[in-house]
């Protein structure tokens, strides 16, 4: 088998990883996905990633996914003149919506929208939450803010207004010009930063026309509030806990990354929990056994994959991260109380016959203890739905679409390989089973083979044969 586990990596692509020779060395220890930052680099270097990308999946033989990651609005404090100001707790301080470098008695927010937003008793916090304001009262041409903590605001760190939802676009004229260079280079994932409504998948997926996939990350509040509507309009979703975590109690952070994983997976949408996971390991060369513990959790709670930052893109040993992702991974994956955990979540199926051939064929991989399913597929649907039944077998999908074996790269227990349509039941059967032998099954398994007649047609899974190599 390519992976000996069923839960996908990404990795994040940095300057400790956007080499060729270093990409290709990481998609052979595991990484399933990567992940391009598009806060961060030129289009050239993202474009080179790409390229690199595609000559190693040429070299390894195996489809490797690649997820633009967009900006989106990022609300930051003006300049200030002397480059910094000390201000003290409880210390009542002034802002407004101007450009011009603050001079230490007026902070300048260059985001009339956050100002028009702010009510009394709002909370701001900067930089990350190192400082957090409280609005006491609107102005004229601004707001005074109360210290709740000592602290130095700097010029250009980040603002977030806890409170009702900005009207600000989720797709930035930067995000644009962003996602147009990604899908012309052909990625087969883009992720949506900052998404506060459902509406605001409306305009990127329109963008996008079918060319990717639509992952909506969640890390605002509001986004927890409106999550069945927006995990229902995405592709994917990714729980984005260092956002999330510093508007919402951190306390609330796993609570909510365990409903979102749940929903996800009765939608049938695949979903990343990301940010902090190892993240000890941009220094060390092993993680904190608190870290290991988070990573376990994802998987036993139904993520589909689970994502390395900084530890991947500028840390010291972005291979011995993903090796011990790896091997996290696996050790859950071999715990007969994940296998528990997995089938009590209500899926609602659709009535329809894809979805009882996905549900069946998860209680026939259970019960005849199959070594694999194997999914014919065209679009990637039938894979989807098999992969939300999350059967105790890897899923080895056939497709003849480059692209859609790409895509399922991020979905849970795939392992897609492109190949020719088959023509009939028999070839079917046959093919199947040289597919399975080819991953290494030995004789006599079992495996299941889910397809659709007739053959080569979208939208008919309607077979399941059950077969011995």
């Amino acid at each position: 088998m390519r992976r000996q586990r069923l839960a996908k990596i990404v990795a994040t692509v940095g300057p400790a990883s956007s080499s060729p020779a270093m990409l290709k060395l990481l998609a052979q220890t595991g990484v399933d996905l990567f992940r391009l930052n598009f806060s961060h680099g030129a289009h050239a270097q993202h474009g080179a990633v790409v390229d690199a990308l595609r000559a190693a999946e040429q070299e390894l033989g195996w489809p490797i996914g690649i997820l633009a990651d967009l900006q989106g609005p990022k609300i930051r404090l003006g300049d200030i003149v002397g480059g910094e100001r000390a201000i003290r707790y409880g210390e009542v301080i002034r802002m407004v919506a101007s450009r011009d470098p603050g001079d230490g008695d007026v902070i300048r927010l260059p985001h009339p929208e956050v100002i028009d937003a702010a009510r009394p008793g709002d909370a701001i916090l900067i930089d990350d939450g190192k400082v957090r304001l409280t609005v006491v009262a609107k102005t004229p041409d601004g707001l005074d803010a109360r210290a709740d903590t000592p602290g130095v605001l700097k010029p250009r760190k980040g603002a977030t207004l806890i409170g009702p939802p900005l009207a600000i676009p989720a797709l930035t004229d930067k995000d644009a010009a962003d996602l147009d260079f990604a899908l012309s280079k052909g990625v087969d994932w883009v992720a949506l930063s900052f998404v506060q409504r459902v509406e605001d998948l409306t305009e990127t997926r329109a963008r996008i026309a079918g060319r990717a996939g639509l992952v909506a990350k969640i890390e605002k509040p509001s986004a927890i509030d409106d999550m069945e509507a927006i995990v229902a309009a995405s592709d994917a979703i990714m729980v984005a806990r260092g956002d999330l975590g510093v508007e919402l109690p951190m306390e609330r952070v796993p609570i909510e990354q365990r409903r979102l994983l749940r929903l996800a997976r009765r939608l049938g949408k695949p979903a990343i929990v990301a940010t902090h996971m190892l993240e000890s390991m941009v220094e060390a060369s092993s993680p904190t056994r608190a870290e290991a513990s988070d990573v376990a959790t994802a998987i036993y709670q139904g993520a589909d994959a689970v994502m390395l930052s900084a530890e991947s893109a500028v840390g010291r040993h972005p291979t011995a991260a993903v090796a011990i992702m790896d091997r996290i991974i696996k050790a859950v994956e071999t715990d007969p109380e994940f296998w528990a955990a997995m089938s009590p979540v209500p899926l609602d199926p659709e009535p329809s016959t894809a979805d009882a051939v996905s549900a069946a064929s998860r209680q026939v991989a259970q019960s005849l203890g199959c070594s694999a399913v194997v999914a014919y597929t065209r679009t990637g649907a039938t894979a989807l739905r098999v992969s939300r039944e999350r059967p105790p077998a890897p899923i080895l999908v056939l497709t003849p679409d480059a692209v859609t074996a790409r895509r399922l790269s991020l979905v849970w227990g795939a392992q897609a390989t492109e190949t020719a349509d088959v023509a009939s039941f028999d070839e079917m059967v046959q093919t199947g089973e040289a597919h399975a032998r080819a991953e290494g099954l030995p004789e006599d398994s079992r495996i299941v083979i889910v397809a659709g007649a007739p053959f080569g047609v979208p939208g008919k899974t309607n077979t399941l044969k059950i077969s011995r190599l």
